[in-house]
């Protein structure tokens, strides 16, 4: 039970009054405090630091019944169910469960104590996750069945939360503001009458605690994992049908959830582990989680009219109106089917009868195009086949015509799996949410049947027209018509035939009766059919939800498991085995131990729960059943995961020639003078080669080259490569768990940090003080009687956290390593090539011209392609009589992408894109960073870009625990970045440059809410 809010005097002197009653009857001497209450007086019992009661002061009046058998049946609850978290009652020194006591107005009033549970209301919970919502139903169904064989006279009153008495909302809804609102309650209520009602009362009856709301249920999170901490508050209590119980929770635990029907799936699931339901009780749930909620709301009404400034009768309206107002309109069948699924049941109470008869009579349906379709080939729509789309945002229908073509090879009739993940489904009306990376749905749930249009198309049994339509909207069926057949048992089956010719609405009506082998409609072509190659979408129903033709065809993979034991595989109904048409996903679970078994331990898996993703398309991914993932984390892919520009450039090269700089080829010199041209007129001299730690070795060598010196200084938690000289100069890698240290040749200076190192960004002179470190280090250098070869850092220090040096530290800096002949080398794989935003480099925010600069993969958006640009005095030092060559370093292919990633980052503006929204989202961030302490400092510059978690303002105690908390959060909401920093502490954001404000806000939005939840808070 919450606190109250704050006390005024009246309050104080009622706890003082209060305490000594506690004394006098229950020898306990404590300090009070209010907690909320819809009628009664409610006080936390406070003892030695800690809350040990709750005093329970009823008004004036109060029948003693009602504390009867609040405290009998807890007494009852902790006999017959020891495991059922509730308060104890604590009885007086008389022996009483409660006694009576004059209140500061002498008037006698009833009280009674029960013992404290932890926890704060669920209602407070954020995340209220799945498995604490299936711990509660598990502990609700214990606490039914401790309470059967109780009984008191008290079970038996009126109360208007009786979801039987719902009906009296009936004349009351003319008090509802706005009209959209009272239609959403009046068709509940006449659903309550004209049928639920008779359902209900049909069932048998129990005690039950019947206000299992959101402000009922205590929740612990001091572990991590929210965990329910007991029930409380049975005043309310009746005998009624258990499912009521249910029905009761699932309304408040749908409150606030972006899938309320998972999230009533879980509670039902724990519920039934327990207490198994019966067929009945299960199809009455949902209903009357609506009822609940209308009922709620239309109380809400009357009592803003009696009490408009009294919140607690209000506490949940808003709540519930967002949720009636999105789903009371949600196909109850569907809803039947995911609760049932969640059971263990099959989705529908005819599928099994239905399936059966479908299953026997294989092979003995007319065939819907009058020829047998077994061998005919199978064309790929999945998220990773031949014929997904280029563009997964815009479908473009010639593209789907060439590939469809391709893969039926010439044939004249092909088929499309049933339960096939596809990418194709790109209209709005596909999406669930507003950003372009929101949930959509991509799961086929019929099959298809690929041929001409034109083409005659048979019913494969016996039926009467349920519903015909002509469908015009883009990507929807076009002409459209449903069948509904009845097997010999009386059971009935609907068949959808869509994207039909337009002129199935005048060969068809409702009610027509039409027999096996009938010729009911053309296929249709693109211009009737809603824009798709001609095919029939042949799905097999066993309800229509009521909305004729309106079926969904395609379902959200995360919805997927309930639509298709609804819209079960008809393979049948045209002579087929299941497994013809059957789509065979990718398994997570399959391919992991997989993975573990052909990789070394060490190369690691990003999240907790392992994402397997087969697509990626500019800042998006996708995994194998099309669930889109926004990629704020992975700079590779430069300017975008397959940008069309980068594999059309491959395509075409790859069509010509790939080979190796021992020949002459445009591609490489064109290549070298658009990368050059980008840089200082002294940096003028490429070596391309294959990767990031390539490249900084070859870095090395040609330092040394040029100085006749080894000696190298670093900066900590710098990373540079995986090859044995990368990792030398790496103290990420030789500092960190299987490092053997630095070798004697390599000095490391500490991280130019202006947040957590020994001199702040607001000291003006931090940029020198730092560059002092790397003074220090030359002077060891030549303290060992040897020379400075070279000073490399990342310019930005990426796996140090996302680092911003202060200004100045690489012109002082720099200015000390040449003074003694040393060579500056600037790692430019994270930061280069306009990320940063305000430059094309990050030196160049410094002022300050390197000697070497160190490109990566990012120059080839991925390709294996490295780059070491430099001098050409270092150049010509190196050019000692040994050839320099990489097989594949430079080839045609890596060049040919190479030069097109410049073009689409210049084409495109990507460098002033990453400025716009790099400075978009880090301004939301600190928007952030002023409501969470968490954030201790937002950092970064363009898309660029690390938050640091800290638990403690003054010592910086590092959050590791919430920025891994954050990442893995993120990801379930299909967002991922990273963490870094020495401590893994700093959320690292650096997603390809084609991202946009929409992502951002998307990304900001998503943290903002987690940010708000139990394990986030210092």
């Amino acid at each position: 039970m919450p606190e109250a809010s704050p006390t005024c005097s009246t309050q104080v002197a009622d706890q003082t009054w209060w305490a000594t009653v506690l004394l006098k009857h229950y020898g306990i001497q404590a300090s009070l405090t209010p907690l909320d209450g819809e009628y009664d007086l409610n006080f936390a019992v406070h003892q030695d630091g800690g809350r040990t009661h709750v005093l329970k002061v009823m008004r004036p009046g109060c029948e003693t019944s009602l504390i009867e058998v609040q405290c009998q049946a807890l007494d009852h609850i902790a006999q017959h169910g020891p495991e059922v978290v509730v308060p104890r009652v604590v009885k007086a020194h008389d022996g009483s469960r409660f006694v009576s006591a004059a209140d500061r107005d002498g008037e006698e009033r009833l009280v009674w104590l029960i013992t404290n549970l932890p926890g704060r209301v669920y209602a407070q919970t954020s995340p209220q996750t799945h498995s604490l919502l299936r711990e509660i139903g598990a502990t609700l169904a214990m606490m039914d069945r401790a309470l059967e064989g109780f009984a008191h006279p008290a079970l038996g009153r009126d109360i208007k939360w009786d979801l039987r008495r719902s009906g009296w909302i009936r004349d009351a809804t003319g008090l509802i503001d706005g009209a959209g609102r009272r239609e959403i309650v009046e068709r509940i209520v006449a659903a309550f009458d004209d049928d639920l009602l008779g359902r209900l009362n049909a069932l048998p009856t129990t005690a039950i605690h019947n206000d299992i709301n959101d402000y009922n249920i205590l929740v612990d999170a001091s572990t991590g994992e929210p965990r329910l901490s007991g029930i409380i508050d049975f005043g309310d209590m009746i005998d009624a049908p258990a499912v009521a119980e249910l029905a009761i929770a699932g309304a408040y635990a749908v409150l606030g959830q972006e899938r309320p029907v998972a999230a009533l799936a879980a509670l039902v699931a724990g519920y039934n582990g327990v207490r198994p339901l019966s067929d009945e009780e299960l199809a009455l749930i949902y209903p009357l989680v609506l009822t609940r909620l209308a009922v709620s709301v239309t109380n809400s009404a009357i009592v803003k009219r009696e009490k408009p400034d009294d919140p607690y009768v209000t506490i949940s309206e808003q709540p519930a109106w967002a949720f009636l107002e999105t789903n009371s309109s949600l196909a109850p069948d569907w809803v039947l089917s995911c609760l049932r699924g969640a059971c263990g049941r099959a989705g529908h109470p005819r599928s099994d009868a239905v399936m059966g008869w479908i299953a026997s009579h294989r092979g003995r349906f007319a065939p819907m195009f009058g020829r047998s379709l077994h061998g005919i080939p199978v064309i790929d729509l999945s998220v990773a086949g031949p014929a997904s789309p280029r563009n997964p945002f815009d479908l473009d229908p010639d593209d789907l015509d060439d590939a469809v073509a391709e893969a039926m090879g010439g044939a004249d009739i092909a088929l499309g799996r049933y339960g096939e993940p596809r990418l194709i489904y790109t209209g709005p009306e596909f999406r669930r949410a507003p950003y372009a990376g929101s949930h959509r749905r991509t799961v086929h749930i019929a099959v298809d049947v690929f041929i001409d249009a034109g083409t005659e198309v048979r019913a494969p049994l016996d039926g009467i027209v349920h519903a015909v339509e002509l469908r015009t909207s883009p990507l929807d069926y076009g002409g459209v018509a449903v069948l509904e057949h009845t097997t010999p048992d009386g059971d009935r089956f609907y068949t959808l035939y869509g994207h039909l010719a337009a002129d199935v609405i005048t060969r068809l009506a409702p009610g027509q009766a039409v027999v096996a082998g009938e010729v009911i409609a053309l296929i249709g072509d693109r211009a009737e059919n809603g824009g798709w190659t001609p095919h029939v979408h042949f799905q097999l129903g066993l309800t229509t939800l009521g909305r004729g033709a309106d079926w969904p065809g395609v379902a959200d993979p995360d919805e997927a498991a309930g639509w298709m034991a609804l819209y079960p595989n008809g393979a049948a109904l045209l002579n087929l085995a299941d497994e013809e048409t059957a789509a065979v996903t990718v398994a997570t679970d399959a391919v992991l131990p997989q993975r573990r078994k052909r990789f070394a331990q060490n190369l690691k898996l990003s999240y907790r729960r392992p994402i397997t993703l087969l697509r990626g398309y500019k800042q998006f991914l996708f995994d194998q059943d099309g669930r889109t993932y926004l990629d704020g984390y992975n700079n590779v892919p430069h300017v975008g995961h397959c940008h069309p520009r980068i594999v059309a450039a491959a395509e075409r090269q790859n069509r010509l020639l790939n080979t190796n700089t021992r020949y002459l080829h445009p591609a490489q010199v064109d290549y070298a003078e658009a990368l050059t041209s980008r840089l200082p007129d002294e940096l003028s001299v490429c070596f391309f080669v294959n990767s990031g730690s390539e490249a900084n070795e070859l870095a090395l060598r040609l330092a040394r080259a040029h100085t006749g010196a080894v000696d190298t200084i670093v900066m900590d938690a710098g990373y540079h490569g995986n090859t044995n000289t990368a990792i030398d100069i790496s103290p990420y890698k030789f500092n960190g768990p299987g490092g053997r240290g630095a070798p004697d040749w390599v000095d490391v200076v500490p991280v130019a940090d202006p947040y957590r190192g020994p001199y702040k960004g607001t000291d003006p002179e931090a940029g020198r003080k730092y560059a002092d470190h790397v003074r220090a280090a030359i002077e060891r250098v030549q303290a060992r009687g040897r020379r400075v070869a070279a000073f490399i850092c990342e310019i930005f220090p990426s796996v140090g956290g996302q680092i911003i040096p202060p200004p100045d530290y690489y012109r002082h800096a720099y200015s000390a390593v040449r003074s003694v002949g040393g060579v500056c080398i600037a790692d430019e794989v994270q930061t280069g090539l306009g990320r940063i935003g305000t430059h094309q480099w990050g030196f160049e925010t410094q002022g300050v011209v390197p000697d070497i600069v160190v490109l990566g993969k990012p120059m080839g958006n991925g390709h294996p392609i490295g780059a070491v640009v430099t001098t050409p005095a270092i150049a010509a030092s190196f050019a000692n009589g040994m050839e320099f060559f990489s097989t594949f370093g430079g080839s045609t292919l890596a060049c040919v992408i190479g030069r097109e990633v410049l073009r689409v980052v210049d084409e495109e503006a990507l460098q002033a894109r990453a400025l716009d929204v790099g400075t978009f989202m880090l301004d939301g961030l600190r928007g952030l960073q002023n409501e969470h302490a968490v954030i201790g400092d937002v950092r970064g510059s363009g898309l660029f870009i690390g938050v640091e978690l800290i638990e403690d303002p003054d010592t910086l105690e590092p959050a590791q625990r919430q920025a891994s908390y954050i990442v893995n959060r993120l990801r379930e909401h299909r967002i991922l970045i990273g963490t870094d920093g020495p401590h893994d502490n700093v959320l690292k954001i650096r997603p390809p440059l084609c991202f946009t404000r929409e992502d951002a806000s998307h990304l900001l939005d998503r943290l903002a809410a987690i940010l708000r939840e139990e394990p986030c808070r210092v």
